[in-house]
């Protein structure tokens, strides 16, 4: 199957477009992907749209969708060929599984309607009724498209591990990431601190990084996620009273946190031979990956096509549809806490027999 995969991340960087071709659940091709940045309007309407109005808030899954759908079709006037599907994630706006709910836009009737492509979308709702916690959902694409690798890191707005234990698949969030070093990079004017610049000329500021090594969250098991309302509710007050701190320094010390979260999960799995594929944003920042390599010691980490790291999680969104259309779990219950594995993801369309 010929499958593109549509990611719109936390960071709000940009649509992740990844064109794929499946032979099987475990095989597959990057035929070509590309991002396409959010105008500076989009980028403003995502980040403030949770204290929006109902119709606000309806207006831009509608209009999100249209905007998904004219970027594919602009993405194919490049990439020509058949398309058997599109697989959507949509864009998180509030993502609340202990009180029941998950929410993604980016209508996928919309996208239908541009394109003329069946789509494959809400990927997160059926396993959050069935009790769990919608996310992560990339893990079981780590079992079946990069089993090679002992764990697999993703450096996201949200930094998450995953990894196989006792041939069950585990997985979790571990702590923000480019959500937190963007935030603080946008105070210097900045989308983000390139090649990690600003954090490394800065200097470590230890009563911050004794604060937010004590929060809550990080004492809870696993299963469980993060979302945007915890980084603001949680992690921005401890970052306040600090707020006059020189942005170097901020960035410097919430960089210095990230690793270290990063390097007790690592530890947590007890996997002893350990080559990590890290992938996501964050994968590009050498800063973050030279302190990354100092704390975790021996630990290899791999490197592999950047096309890859970059567009992983569009490629396994890719993936989950090709799972849906053909009646197999994907949605892991070691991964979730759901109740049980789950099939989920919405059909717009009809998918065309060969």
């Amino acid at each position: 199957m010929l499958i593109i995969g549509l990611m719109s991340g936390t960071s709000l960087d940009g649509l992740d477009i990844a064109y794929c071709e499946f032979t099987d659940e475990r095989n597959f091709q990057l035929i070509a992907a590309e991002t396409y940045k959010y105008p500076a309007s989009w980028q403003e309407r995502l980040s403030t749209l949770h204290q929006a109005s109902a119709e606000e808030y309806v207006r831009t899954d509608a209009e999100l969708g249209h905007f998904f759908g004219q970027k594919v079709n602009q993405f194919r006037e490049n990439h020509p060929g058949r398309v058997d599907c599109i697989a959507s994630h949509g864009h998180t706006v509030f993502h609340q599984p202990e009180n029941g709910f998950t929410a993604q836009i980016g209508d996928g009737n919309a996208i239908h309607a541009e394109t003329g492509i069946p789509v494959v979308c809400d990927f997160r709702r059926l396993d959050v009724a069935l009790g769990g916690q919608g996310a992560p959902l990339v893990p079981i694409g780590d079992r079946l498209l990069f089993g090679e690798y002992d764990s697999c890191i993703n450096l996201g707005g949200i930094a998450n591990i995953s990894y196989e234990k006792e041939g069950q698949r585990i997985a979790y969030d571990i702590c923000p990431c480019n959500m937190a070093l963007n935030h603080l990079a946008g105070k210097e004017g900045m989308t983000y601190d390139h090649n990690g610049d600003l954090a490394r000329e800065g200097a470590l500021i230890p009563a911050l990084l004794a604060r937010l090594e004590t929060l809550e969250y990080y004492q809870q098991p696993a299963p469980k996620t993060l979302g945007k309302e915890w980084f603001e509710t949680a992690f921005l007050p401890d970052l306040e009273p600090f707020s006059k701190q020189a942005i170097p320094n901020l960035l410097h010390t919430v960089a210095e946190h990230i690793v270290l979260r990063i390097a007790a999960a690592i530890k947590q799995s007890s996997i002893t031979m350990h080559r990590i594929l890290v992938t996501g944003g964050g994968a590009n920042n050498p800063y973050l990956l030279e302190i990354l390599k100092e704390k975790i010691g021996n630990t290899e980490i791999v490197s592999v096509d950047n096309r890859i790291v970059d567009y992983k999680e569009a490629i396994i969104f890719a993936l989950l549809a090709y799972l849906r259309l053909h009646g197999k779990a994907n949605s892991l219950t070691t991964v979730t806490g759901a109740r049980c594995d789950s099939c989920g993801g919405a059909l717009i369309g009809k998918i065309k027999e060969e």
